[in-house]
């Protein structure tokens, strides 16, 4: 189960040539699931600053590639919330006229991702968990959590530089959004999904003199337990700290 060999065939694509075998929901006619876990109408949020008003982000893309580099050492400077906008747009943004159009590439525009911020300094928003809600790009709060910033470093194996970040970004999957189409294929696109997710954020990170770090390592129950899903039909997968430099 554990062995080196199982652990290298979660990487191959070996499955496609059984396609046809696959046991899978979207044939069978049942509907797709949503592509944002629901909300109550009546819960408190935080409007965002729209795409057409961004100011930010103007670098050339050469250059934001050239200087991308994993970075822990942050200063006291707050994000603003123009910049924290432009950071989860980049990341989950809606880009077209309906869900599945997004920032960043999903296998077969299923997005199986939910996104969650631990905020420390973000100017004019109260330190807290939220979650980002790419249907309305607003922010659903979650409430303060007593010693958020150590708690959550705690959760990634006690790395001293995740509680120095302004915010960290922590993303859970929602596999079943992926396994209803892909079945037994889905995971490893889950994974690779993941990654250009993370990617669009350094790259956005770059273009406003903001620094992030990918985080890898992390206590699978803990972080859960932190973000409040249940680990199995949701659970962490992926996260970054993004501070200013």
């Amino acid at each position: 189960m554990n062995s080196i060999e199982n652990h290298r065939n979660f990487l191959k694509g070996y499955l496609w040539d059984k396609w046809d075998e696959l046991d899978r929901d979207q044939e069978k006619g049942i509907p797709s699931p949503a592509l944002q876990k629901s909300y109550d109408d009546h819960a408190e949020f935080v409007e965002l600053v729209a795409r057409k008003d961004f100011t930010v982000g103007n670098m050339p893309l050469l250059d934001a590639l050239e200087r991308r580099r994993s970075r822990r050492r942050f200063t006291d400077q707050p994000l603003s919330l123009e910049e924290l906008s432009y950071l989860l747009w980049s990341v989950q943004g809606i880009t077209g006229d309906n869900q599945a159009r997004r920032a960043a590439p999903s296998a077969g525009g299923r997005h199986p991702f939910e996104t969650y911020l631990a905020v420390n300094r973000v100017d004019g928003l109260k330190p807290g968990l939220y979650r980002y809600l790419p249907d309305r790009h607003r922010l659903l709060v979650m409430g303060q959590v007593d010693g958020l910033d150590q708690r959550m470093a705690e959760a990634c194996c006690s790395q001293r530089f995740v509680s120095t970040g302004a915010v960290v970004f922590f993303w859970t999957a929602v596999p079943y959004r992926s396994e209803w189409r892909y079945s037994l294929i889905s995971h490893k696109m889950i994974a690779t999904d993941a990654g250009h997710m993370c990617q669009n954020l350094y790259l956005a990170g770059e273009s406003i003199n903001t620094g992030i770090c990918a985080i890898g390592k992390y206590s699978q129950d803990k972080m859960d337990a932190l973000l409040g899903v249940d680990g199995t039909d949701e659970y962490a997968i992926y996260g970054a700290v993004a501070g200013k430099v």
